[in-house]
């Protein structure tokens, strides 16, 4: 491969010769044979484009030497430019013949699917290039397209030196790390031993774009001989176009993928609706915040603009190119991770997870509304704390309120007041019984959802110690009580009667505030 500054159009021969070679070293399966059909066919497709406009530039030359003041003297170089197309024209010829001798030696075309009819032929092949004692075909193809590169040099520009185009695996720096069995063979035996029909015929595609682009590069100096310059796009870059940005699971996503280029010698003008974008590495940057209006019932609304790039021409005049685009705006939804719309409970931290599918990572909500105080936490997550029998909640992203959201409002359940460690209707010792302990129990629903609120406890109550219809004595207490006092009066036949004073609800706060469960009684019959 050429030395020094490369042109785009031999970085990109460059790029297909390697995966060719490395494509020659796989496992040959049928899935490969035709991915060297494809390759084949495309390097076919590239190089008829490069002999139309290796044909454009002698025409340019012819042209420019006729209307030119005194082109006359310049008929030498339309003169060469006419020798080496018949010198290119004749060494592609040799080469699309020995194309069709490989694609006899696969059986011909196959008249239905116009493809090889045997592609997995490889003995043939090497037959016809390689021969029995190296005296294939290949070997004379290896001399001619070395003997043209030699021929176009003696019409290039001075100081240009064209690399062979037919070398020995040890020659070939694409070769440098392989193997030596591999470093051992000479070019026929590299590209066309124990080669398939599809790939043989892309190796001699992969040497015809070599021919072309020596032959391009000569024409282009001969035309600079005459005062014809063509922009010369010199930066690389792929483009990838999808059909579109979003794609829904279980869906196909399609995206045309092609190669961009642009030349650093000019900067062009590019415009979106005749308004100048800034330019930068030959291209401009388009960026608008999508505005909506009537959407349809799918929630979607298309807008279109015209883009227009201009740019010198080689005659000096502007050339401007359109192409009008359109994109679809979604109309921007909000969810709630929950299969239903939640209740939220009267001063509580009620905890929702929000997202919004159509702006992905641009979703940055912030949340306000009536009835409620909302807490952010970030990543679309918010605590709704109730203070109303009715919540609405707007939820804003980048200043526009995207959805409302209305809630109902439940009262917090009150809890199940038990007695525990004693069987109320047994009844207890009564010189054995000196604890009694009453728990405040959650609803186990409301626990589930909100356990940060759930934290109850009784507050008070009161012990009676009554013996038939009088009571003996009574105290006041506050978590476990130790009745030690009350038990030293008491005796069998007796009966404890305990009141719940008052109820108690933590919040997630830390603050508490008292709970009505209205009158709750216990009686404990003395043994």
């Amino acid at each position: 491969m050429a030395g020094g500054k490369e042109s785009p159009r031999q970085k990109m021969i460059n790029m297909m010769y390697l995966v060719l070679t490395a494509m020659l070293a796989l496992q040959v399966s049928n899935a490969l044979l035709q991915k060297f059909q494809l390759l084949n066919n495309s390097l076919e497709r590239a190089n008829s484009a490069a002999n139309g406009n290796n044909e454009k530039s002698v025409k340019a030359i012819e042209k420019e030497i006729r209307e030119k003041p005194g082109g006359a003297q310049y008929a030498d170089v339309l003169q060469k430019a006419v020798e080496v197309r018949k010198i290119t024209t004749e060494m592609d010829n040799y080469i699309s013949g020995l194309k069709q001798e490989i694609v006899t030696a696969g059986g011909g075309l196959d008249a239905e699917t116009g493809g090889v009819k045997n592609p997995s032929e490889e003995e043939k092949v090497a037959i016809l290039m390689v021969g029995d004692a190296k005296n294939g075909k290949g070997y004379e193809l290896k001399k001619k397209l070395n003997d043209f590169a030699v021929q176009l040099q003696k019409f290039a520009a001075p100081n240009t030196k064209f690399p062979e185009l037919a070398v020995d695996a040890s020659q070939d720096p694409a070769l440098a790390r392989t193997d030596n069995i591999t470093k051992s063979k000479d070019f026929s035996e590299l590209y066309f031993a124990q080669t398939p029909v599809p790939a043989a015929l892309a190796v001699l595609s992969q040497k015809q774009s070599e021919v072309r682009r020596l032959e391009g590069e000569v024409l282009e100096y001969l035309a600079s001989q005459v005062g014809i310059k063509e922009i010369k796009f010199d930066e690389i870059f792929a483009v990838v176009i999808p059909d579109s940005r979003s794609v829904v699971a279980g869906q196909k996503y399609k995206a045309e993928v092609a190669i961009g280029a642009y030349s650093k010698s000019i900067t062009p003008r590019i415009s979106i609706n005749g308004s100048a974008l800034p330019v930068k590495d030959g291209k401009g940057l388009y960026e608008i915040t999508a505005s909506g209006g009537d959407f349809d019932k799918n929630g979607q609304l298309k807008r279109s603009y015209k883009a227009t790039v201009s740019y010198p021409s080689p005659d000096g005049s502007m050339k401007s190119v359109e192409k009008e685009e359109t994109y679809t705006v979604l109309k921007p939804s909000v969810q709630i991770e929950t299969a239903t719309m939640p209740a939220l409970y009267f001063k509580c931290a009620n905890r929702l997870a929000t997202y919004s599918p159509g702006l992905g990572a641009l979703y940055s909500p912030t949340f306000s509304g009536s009835g409620a105080e909302f807490i952010p936490g970030g990543s679309g997550k918010v605590t709704i704390v109730p203070n109303s029998a009715k919540v609405t909640m707007d939820v804003i992203n980048g200043g526009i309120v995207l959805q409302p959201f209305n809630f109902p409002v439940r009262r917090v359940p009150k809890p199940t007041i038990k007695l525990l460690g004693i069987d109320e209707r047994r009844g207890a010792s009564a010189t054995g019984l000196r604890t009694i302990n009453i728990g405040a129990i959650a609803d186990e629903s409301f626990k589930s959802t909100n356990p940060e609120d759930a934290a109850f406890r009784v507050a008070e109550f009161e012990v009676n110690l009554v013996r038939g219809p009088r009571r003996v004595g009574n105290s006041t207490y506050s978590g476990t009580a130790n009745i030690s006092n009350l038990a030293q009066q008491a005796q069998a036949g007796d009966r404890y009667v305990i009141v719940v004073k008052r109820v108690e609800r933590k919040n997630f706060k830390g603050e508490i505030e008292s709970v009505d469960v209205g009158e709750v009684i216990f009686n404990i019959p003395l043994n």
